[in-house]
């Protein structure tokens, strides 16, 4: 039995631009010397777009089950019977039916230790909403279905990683949601994804304010002096090494955010449109915090571009690699820790 990675890859609606940045990433062969994708869709919508980008010399390896994958292509599991009707660039029903179909077989054969990780292309967090998809988006619906209690949206690239305390929230429930409790629960993630996912052994970690100025001792809001700074006082008193807050504007500007090894940002828009600004084609979204691997391009469903062979693959292909990486560090971390008198080599190398 190979102990090659298994990735498995849900192909989010089927009228964006999902399938033509899995495509592109999985036509290079090289990809399959670190990995054995599978994706879950099905080949009829996959050669529909194959075809608007007229490529002709790429074909999926259909399988049934991930056991009869071949380690050298890219594979395909069919996940429906019956026809579907694309129209690139319109959200619609379809689109949502088939992107829940792809990602719940995809989730459940990565709950169940059939593949290693899991990329997600995007979804419309509208059309996608049906009796067993009632989430704001991937990261909570994944949280739930692994029982986990909590997760953190962790943005990375190789310049910059950005967590938020809140997510999909509106933002005039922001204030409310930001507690003591919430913000030790992210640093808390944060932590120890830092530590076992990429292998930084004391990490530190910047925390932004909530209102500007972060606060400006009181002037503009008391969240900084009630909540968040008794909760980095906290985190340090946990070893963690949290530090702030900082003023959002000023911290991005002055390029302050160089000198952490992370940033926990309060809310989804603070955190992420810098990080999108630094990142631009490269960044990935993780899921950290949970018992399983999943990665996401840091970008929409690209309507407005579906079906003109314009979209970068730079994203996924980088969400694609990180969670190989992370399988990767799990799968040493845990070889370490049976091992003691390799752990303490590895400890002292590390020195």
């Amino acid at each position: 039995m190979s102990d090659k990675i298994k990735i498995g890859i849900s192909i989010g609606d089927v009228n964006g631009i999902g399938l033509e940045v899995i495509i592109k990433t999985l036509m290079d062969t090289k990809i399959m010397d670190y990995c054995t994708p599978i994706v879950y869709g099905h080949t009829k919508v996959a050669s529909f777009h194959r075809k608007t980008m007229d490529i002709n010399e790429f074909n999926f390896n259909v399988i049934s089950d991930t056991s009869e994958a071949h380690d050298k292509r890219p594979n395909m599991i069919n996940c429906w019977e019956e026809d579907v009707r694309i129209e690139l660039g319109q959200t619609n029903a379809t689109g949502g039916k088939y992107a829940f179909i792809s990602l719940e077989r995809a989730l459940d054969d990565l709950i169940a230790g059939k593949t290693d990780a899991l990329v997600t292309a995007p979804i419309n967090k509208h059309n996608i909403q049906n009796e067993n998809f009632q989430f704001a988006g991937h990261t909570e619906y994944i949280q739930a279905k692994t029982n986990s209690e909590d997760s953190l949206m962790f943005l990375v690239s190789e310049d910059i990683r950005v967590g938020v305390v809140t997510g999909h929230i509106p933002v005039s429930e922001i204030p409310e949601k930001i507690t003591k409790e919430k913000i030790l629960s992210k640093l808390n993630l944060m932590n120890q994804s830092l530590k076992k996912d990429f292998w930084i052994q004391k990490p530190k970690i910047a925390v932004l304010g909530l209102n500007p100025h972060a606060g400006d001792n009181g002037l503009i809001g008391n969240e900084e002096l009630e909540t968040i700074i008794p909760a980095i006082t906290e985190a340090n008193a946990q070893g963690i090494f949290a530090f702030g807050p900082y003023a959002a504007d000023g911290f991005f500007a002055a390029h302050t955010y160089a000198q952490f090894d992370a940033v926990l940002a309060m809310y989804h828009d603070q955190g992420l449109i810098p990080f999108k600004q630094i990142a631009f084609h490269n960044g990935v979204n993780f899921t950290a915090g949970l018992p399983v691997v999943r990665t996401s391009p840091d970008h929409g469903t690209g309507y407005d571009i579906a079906g003109k062979n314009i979209a970068s693959a730079s994203s996924f292909r980088e969400a694609l690699f990180t969670a190989i990486n992370i399988v990767e560090r799990r799968r040493e971390s845990a070889e370490l820790t049976s091992n003691p008198l390799k752990l303490s080599k590895f400890s002292k190398d590390r020195d």
